[in-house]
């Protein structure tokens, strides 16, 4: 049987997952401004990790019929329930790196 660990992780995915997270607790971010910010993400990368987080219900992704079409990505209630975990890792990795 899977441990709730086990599924928390499974849910949020990879590494780049809390980078991504980090920056959508700021607010909603496009593709451009994300792949900006977090620094050595490949755009695959950062397309397969939105897509898992969209899947997993963390993030929303919000399409505007423009030219060339504007895509938002924003977290959802369950997104930002995350973020009490993710400041504690960073506290922990001021103290501990």
């Amino acid at each position: 049987m899977e441990c709730s660990i086990e599924k928390a992780l499974n849910i949020i995915g990879g590494k780049w997952s809390f980078l991504v997270l980090r920056e959508l607790f700021e607010g909603t971010k496009r593709f451009g401004e994300l792949q900006k910010a977090i620094h050595n993400i490949s755009p695959k990368a950062l397309t397969d990790t939105l897509r898992h987080l969209e899947g997993n219900e963390i993030v929303i992704r919000k399409a505007y019929p423009t030219v060339p079409v504007t895509v938002e990505y924003s977290l959802t209630k369950k997104g930002h329930a995350l973020h009490k975990i993710l400041k504690e890792m960073k506290l922990w990795g001021a103290q501990w790196t």
